[in-house]
């Protein structure tokens, strides 16, 4: 099992954000909120960058919260810094390798519409 929605939810109140303040923000119901972070739910790519972007975190962070406040704490390395993504388990390195790859498709996506708009 992952602990994604727990390291939501420390993160979170590590930051002093309400339940209700994520919700709106996010532009959904606080039960709807409460069952991601309960994982209840499964939650999207785009919902977790959004929910980090709001957290002014790293995605990754969500995948080992121990991790990142540890980090934190003894270097400014960052959330890709000395190994991270082998301190992962298995099912959460897969779920990381596929939102890089997600990350870059949107990139390369973005990229591509860019040129578009500036060849006209």
């Amino acid at each position: 099992m992952s602990k994604i929605g727990f390291n939501i939810r420390k993160i979170r109140e590590s930051k002093g954000f309400s339940q209700d303040y994520m919700a709106s923000v996010l532009n959904i119901s606080q039960a709807s909120y409460a069952r991601l972070e309960n994982e209840d739910t499964k939650v999207t790519v785009d919902r977790l960058y959004k929910i980090a972007e709001i957290l002014d975190t790293n995605i990754i962070d969500f995948f080992d919260a121990d991790r990142m406040v540890i980090q934190n704490q003894t270097n400014n390395e960052g959330a890709f810094g000395n190994g991270y993504v082998e301190n992962l388990n298995v099912g959460n390195k897969n779920v990381y390798e596929q939102l890089l790859k997600s990350k870059d498709e949107q990139i390369e996506l973005l990229t591509k519409m860019i040129d578009k708009l500036l060849k006209k």
